[in-house]
């Protein structure tokens, strides 16, 4: 009598696991309709103006006033006395961004260091100091609430108490990317290679000279290359603190279209565009010589 085969049984697989990409596209997926899905779906969303003709007829109607068509006088930017107005705001533009990065730069580079995990907890030196943990909580909570305010929050508070201009302006900006250069420069120094500082240590180095010549020479080029990245940011955001009187382009722009001044507003953003293309310039040939 022939022996039966047992079926083999079967081994349960385990269910095939979604990666964090997929998983993120799709939850990126569903919150892009859920989104459309309620500007749509809102009686007030605007959505349906787009489709207007008298929209597009009033878009022509603003272009055609920012090219200087149909004024009654000669336009801006065909006059000197606009070009040198707008000069002079464009030169204070560029000093309120020079001044933030400045104040900023000169603050991150004395408190990065103490806001690195490893430096304030002694593991990149394997010594540590009483003061490192409350220095270290101090500045990064520091870091968190001056990044967190914008920029023109902290134009609109600094301005009353400081008279109108552009330094109420570059201490905004320099205040607001205080915390993101000094995160961004903590986060540099906690990534270090700790060999070098640990065999100066070891070699009897103190810890200024070990500071100096094993943390600072790594740290300092990366850091250089944020804070001309942020440069880059801050041009751009200068236009937006100008607006609560912190002087420069933005200031002017607010007042010209106040004033219904459309051919002077193209010309503050042909200043302002030429602005933004000198300083991604010279940044881009500062971070060069900083690598």
């Amino acid at each position: 009598m022939s022996r039966e085969r047992a079926a083999p049984k079967s081994i349960g697989l385990p269910p095939p696991r979604i990666r964090m990409t997929t998983a993120s596209f799709l939850a990126f997926g569903i919150l892009t309709a859920a989104s459309w899905g309620y500007i749509l779906g809102a009686g007030d969303s605007g959505i349906a103006d787009l489709f207007l003709r008298d929209t597009w007829r009033d878009v022509g109607d603003f272009l055609a006033r920012l090219a200087g068509i149909g004024l009654d006088s000669r336009p801006a930017f065909l006059t000197s006395e606009a070009w040198a107005r707008g000069g002079l705001q464009a030169i204070d533009t560029l000093a309120m961004s020079v001044l933030a990065i400045g104040i900023a730069g000169s603050a991150v580079l004395l408190t990065f260091l103490p806001a690195a995990r490893n430096v304030a907890f002694g593991e990149l030196s394997g010594t540590g100091s009483r003061l490192g943990r409350p220095a270290y909580f101090l500045l990064r909570g520091a870091f968190v609430f001056s990044r967190g305010v914008p920029e023109l929050l902290w134009a609109m508070i600094i301005v009353f108490m400081l008279s109108p201009g552009i330094l109420p302006g570059a201490i905004a900006l320099a205040v607001h990317n205080y915390g993101i250069v000094g995160k961004l420069g903590a986060e540099v120094v906690e990534n270090l290679d700790p060999r070098p500082a640990r065999a100066l240590r070891a070699s009897g180095a103190n810890g200024f000279q070990m500071l100096a010549y094993g943390i600072l020479p790594q740290a300092l080029p990366q850091l250089l290359t944020f804070l001309l990245y942020r440069w880059e940011v801050v041009i751009r955001t200068t236009i937006v603190v100008g607006f609560v009187s912190a002087g420069g382009l933005g200031h002017e722009f607010r007042l010209r279209m106040s004033w219904f001044h459309y051919d002077e507003i193209a010309l503050l953003l042909l200043y302002y565009l030429l602005l933004v293309i000198l300083v991604d310039l010279v940044s881009a040939g500062l971070r060069r010589l900083a690598r």
